[in-house]
C-alpha cells in the first residue's frame, strides 16, 4: 500500500508519526511526503523541510507566498507522480486542502484529511468545501463526525493524542519542582499562548488578574511554560509580576527533554490560568482545574462574535456537554472578572473533576491509541474500495 502523507506543523508531525506507526503495525505500507522528524523517524523522506509550511498570518505569508506556490506545485507534482493508493492531509488547511483540491481536479485518488475543521463553532461552509476533495475525516473530538457527514464526507473519531500524553510519577513532580524551588507551595500555572499575537494581548490582562489573585493569596507561586518563538517576549512582558513567576524555557532543550518539564509542570500545578485552546485539554489530562480567558483584536472580536455557533469555545466544557469551566471571552476578558473566578476556583478546585474525568474517556483514555484507531479508520475504507473492484 502506498500512502502520501503531508504534514504542516508540529502537532501535525505528531499526529501523522503515530498515524504511520499504525498503519505499519497493520499493513505493508511505502510512505512519502511532507513531514517533519517524528514521521521521518517512522519511515519518510521528506520532500522539503516541513517548517517551510509552518506560517501564519497574513503578515508572514505574503513575503512568502512565491515560496509557498511552489512549495503547493511541487507537492502537487509528487503526489501525481506517485500516484498513491491514499493521500492524506494532516491539519493546516490553507495549505493541505489546495493540494488536494488540485490533485482531485486530475486524478480520483481517495483522500483523507486529518483534524476536522471546527464547523461546529463558526464557518460552517467550510465542510462542503471540504467535500468537493475530501472523502474521510479523520476527526479529534467526538462530536464532530455528523457535521462532516451532512457535508458528504465518510467521518470517523479515532480519538484525541492528548489521552496518549506521558504521565510524569510523582518522584519525578518533586524533583521538578524541588530544582525550581517550588517545594510546598501553592502553584498556579499562566498560560498566555503559543503565539506572539496573542501573547501580546493576553500577558497584560492576565498580569493585572494575578496581581489580584496574589493580593488574596500572597503565597502563591506562578510558573507560565513558553514556546520557543515566544519565550523572549513572555520574560519581558512578566518582568515585573510578583509571585516570583517560574518561566519554563525550552531553549537548549531537547523536544523530549522539554514535553517531560512541561508535563510536570501541568501536573505540579494545582490552579491554571489559560488562553482559550487545546490547552484545556491538557490541563484536563493532568487534572489540573483551570480558568480560560481570551481576546482578539477588535475587528476579528466583532466578525467572529456574529458567526458563533456555541456559547463556549472551552473545549472541555463542549466535550464533557457541562459548563464546568468558567470562560471569559472578548468583552469580558477582564482582570477583575477573571480573578474572581479564579479566586473561587482556588476555594472549590473539585469542582471541574468530573468534566475533566467524562472529556477525557469520550477522547478515548484507556482505550486503542488514536494512531492506530485512525490507521483501522483509513483502512477500512481502502479495503472497502478494493472489495467493489
Amino acid at each position: 500500500m502506498r500512502v502520501f502523507l503531508i504534514a504542516g506543523e508540529a502537532s501535525g508531525d505528531r499526529l501523522g508519526a503515530a498515524l504511520m506507526a499504525g498503519l505499519k503495525s497493520l499493513e505493508s505500507v511505502e510512505f512519502c511526503g511532507v513531514g517533519g522528524p517524528l514521521m521521518q523517524a517512522e519511515g519518510m523522506n521528506s520532500l522539503f523541510p516541513m517548517d517551510e509550511l509552518s506560517v501564519m498570518g497574513l503578515a508572514e505569508v505574503l513575503p512568502k507566498y512565491p515560496q509557498l506556490k511552489r512549495r503547493l506545485n511541487q507537492t502537487v507534482n509528487a503526489v501525481l507522480a506517485n500516484n498513491p493508493d491514499v493521500l492524506i492531509t494532516i491539519d493546516s488547511p490553507d495549505f493541505c486542502l489546495r493540494v488536494a483540491r488540485k490533485v482531485r481536479e486530475k486524478t480520483n485518488i481517495r483522500t483523507v484529511h486529518y483534524v476536522a475543521p471546527s464547523v461546529w463553532a463558526w464557518r460552517e461552509k467550510r465542510a462542503f468545501k471540504m467535500a468537493q476533495m475530501i472523502d474521510q475525516v479523520l476527526a479529534l473530538l467526538p462530536f464532530e463526525p455528523p457535521y462532516m457527514e451532512a457535508a458528504g464526507m465518510a467521518c470517523d473519531f479515532v480519538g484525541h493524542p492528548v489521552v496518549t500524553e506521558p504521565v510524569p510519577d510523582s518522584t519525578e513532580i518533586r524533583s521538578f519542582k524541588a530544582r525550581h524551588d517550588l517545594l510546598d507551595q501553592p502553584l498556579l500555572m499562566v498560560l498566555p499562548g503559543s503565539r506572539k499575537g496573542e501573547v501580546g494581548r493576553l500577558t497584560p490582562v492576565f498580569g493585572e488578574t494575578v496581581k489580584e489573585v496574589l493580593k488574596a493569596r500572597p503565597a502563591t507561586r506562578l510558573i507560565v511554560p513558553t514556546t520557543r518563538n515566544v519565550v523572549g517576549m513572555v520574560r519581558d512582558m512578566t518582568r515585573d509580576w510578583s509571585g516570583r513567576p517560574v518561566i519554563l524555557d525550552p531553549t537548549g532543550m531537547s523536544t523530549a527533554a522539554y514535553a517531560v518539564e512541561k508535563a510536570c509542570a501541568f501536573h505540579a500545578a494545582d490552579w491554571a490560568l489559560a488562553a482559550s485552546g487545546t490547552v484545556s485539554l491538557e490541563l484536563a489530562a493532568a487534572n489540573t482545574p483551570m480558568v480560560i480567558a481570551y481576546d482578539m483584536n477588535w475587528i476579528s472580536r466583532r466578525l467572529i462574535a456574529r458567526m458563533l455557533k456555541v456559547d463556549t469555545l472551552t473545549l472541555v466544557n463542549l466535550v464533557s456537554e457541562t459548563r464546568d469551566v468558567p470562560e471569559f471571552l472578548g468583552d469580558n476578558c477582564r482582570p477583575d472578572l477573571i480573578a474572581a473566578a479564579l479566586l473561587k476556583l482556588m476555594e472549590m478546585p473539585g469542582a471541574q473533576a468530573d468534566a475533566m474525568r467524562v472529556t477525557m474517556e469520550r477522547l478515548g483514555r484507556g482505550g486503542e491509541a488514536p494512531g492506530l484507531r485512525a490507521a483501522r479508520a483509513v483502512l477500512k475504507y481502502f479495503n472497502q474500495a478494493a472489495d467493489t473492484h
